[in-house]
C-alpha cells in the first residue's frame, strides 16, 4: 500500500479552507489532513465538525506568523494549501496593519518551515484576481500587470511574490493560484451573498454600493477545489494560474437573482455610498488551467440556488455569526442610503 499523503490546510477552518477539506475527504483515499487555523472571527470549528473524531485528520489551533506553531503543524507533510489569510476588502481600508502581518509574513513563515521539510511535493499559495486591479475591457492573463487598489489586494500580491521567490532561490515547488470570487456554503455572512440571503431572511433591506453596476465572476466553491486538487498533481512549479468561472455580471444583477430566489421584490434594496477605490471590474482568461484539464461544473444559475438553499437550511450555523457581526456590515460598511 503507498504512503498516505500528508497535507497542511492553512485556513481550514474558514470559508473556502473547510469546503477544500470537505473535497479532500471524499474525493481520495489514504490521506492524513492537519488544519492549522487561529480561529479568527471568519472560521469556525462547525465547519470541520465531520472529522474531530477521524483518525486521519488533525486540528491546530494557531496563527501562521507563529514560526513554533507552524513548524509542529508542518512536520511530514507533503503538501501544503495556504488558505490562511486577512480577506474582507472592507476591512483591509479600515485596519490594513493586520493584513500586511498575515498576507506577507505568515506566507514567509510557511514557506521557511516548508523548505525544512523532506520529500514535499508542493505548496499552493491561494491568492486572488483582485492583485491585477481592475480591467474595463477583455480579460486578465497571468502575464498581466499587477496594480492592486486596495490594501487587501495588496498584501495578497506581497505573499505570492514571497512564494514565487522562494522557487526562484530555494527552488521551493511553488504554485500560485488567483481566484475570482468565490461563493457557496459557509461563507461568512458579512460576503456579499450570503450577507444578502441572510438579510432577506429576516426581512432586512440588502446594501448595494454605488448604483451596482461594478461587475464580477463568481466561481462556486467546489470548481475551486477541484482546480486547486488539480494544480496539485498537475500545475507547473513557479507558475501562476487563474481560476475563473466566466460567470460575470453586474453586482446589481446578481442583487435581482438573489432577491427573485429568496421570494423578495427590489424594495428591499439599499443603494449606499461607494467604498474608496471600488474595482469596477474583473474578468479572468483561464485558458492555461484548462489546458491542464479543468472544467467548472457549477453555472451560477444552479450554484445561487444551491447556496440559498444551504443558508436556508443551516440558519444554526450563520445566525450566531451574524449576530455578531459589525453592523457596518449588515446595513453597508460606507453609509447611509444615498
Amino acid at each position: 500500500m503507498s504512503k498516505k499523503i500528508k497535507y497542511l490546510i492553512t485556513g481550514g477552518a474558514g470559508f473556502i479552507g473547510s469546503n477544500f477539506v470537505h473535497y479532500l475527504f471524499r474525493k481520495h483515499k489514504n490521506i492524513h489532513v492537519c488544519v492549522l487555523d487561529k480561529l479568527g472571527y471568519s472560521a469556525s470549528l462547525a465547519n470541520l465538525k465531520p472529522y474531530q473524531d477521524c483518525k486521519d485528520f488533525e486540528f491546530i489551533k494557531g496563527d501562521i506568523c507563529d514560526d513554533k506553531v507552524v513548524a509542529k503543524a508542518m512536520a511530514g507533510r507533503q503538501v501544503v494549501i495556504n488558505f490562511a489569510a486577512e480577506v474582507a476588502v472592507d476591512r483591509s481600508i479600515d485596519d490594513p496593519q493586520s493584513f500586511l502581518k498575515t498576507d506577507i509574513f505568515g506566507v514567509y513563515t510557511l514557506l521557511e518551515e516548508a523548505r525544512k521539510q523532506k520529500n514535499f511535493k508542493k505548496f499552493i499559495q491561494i491568492s486572488t484576481d483582485e492583485v491585477y486591479g481592475q480591467i474595463l475591457k477583455g480579460s486578465f492573463k497571468e502575464n498581466s500587470e499587477t496594480l492592486p487598489r486596495n490594501p487587501y489586494a495588496a498584501s495578497k500580491l506581497g505573499g505570492e511574490r514571497i512564494a514565487y521567490s522562494f522557487f526562484k532561490t530555494y527552488n521551493l515547488p511553488v504554485v500560485i493560484t488567483r481566484a475570482a470570487n468565490n461563493y457557496g456554503p459557509a461563507a461568512y455572512p458579512e460576503k456579499v451573498i450570503p450577507l444578502f440571503i441572510t438579510n432577506l431572511s429576516d426581512g432586512l433591506a440588502v446594501p448595494v454600493y454605488g448604483q451596482g453596476k461594478q461587475m464580477r465572476d463568481w466561481l462556486y466553491v467546489e470548481d475551486h477545489c477541484t482546480a486547486i486538487d488539480l494544480l496539485i498533481k498537475k500545475g507547473q512549479d513557479g507558475e501562476v494560474y487563474n481560476v475563473g468561472a466566466g460567470e460575470e455580471c453586474t453586482n446589481i444583477e446578481l442583487t435581482r437573482r438573489i432577491l427573485k430566489l429568496m421570494g423578495k421584490d427590489q424594495s428591499l434594496i439599499n443603494f449606499v455610498a461607494d467604498r474608496p477605490g471600488h474595482d469596477f471590474r474583473y474578468s479572468l482568461d483561464c485558458s492555461k488551467l484548462k489546458k491542464l484539464g479543468w472544467k467548472q461544473k457549477y453555472n451560477l444559475t444552479d450554484g445561487l440556488k444551491l447556496t440559498v438553499d444551504w443558508y436556508k437550511n443551516n440558519e444554526a450555523w450563520w445566525r450566531p455569526l451574524k449576530k455578531n457581526l459589525d453592523q457596518r456590515f449588515v446595513s453597508g460598511f460606507w453609509g447611509e442610503k444615498k
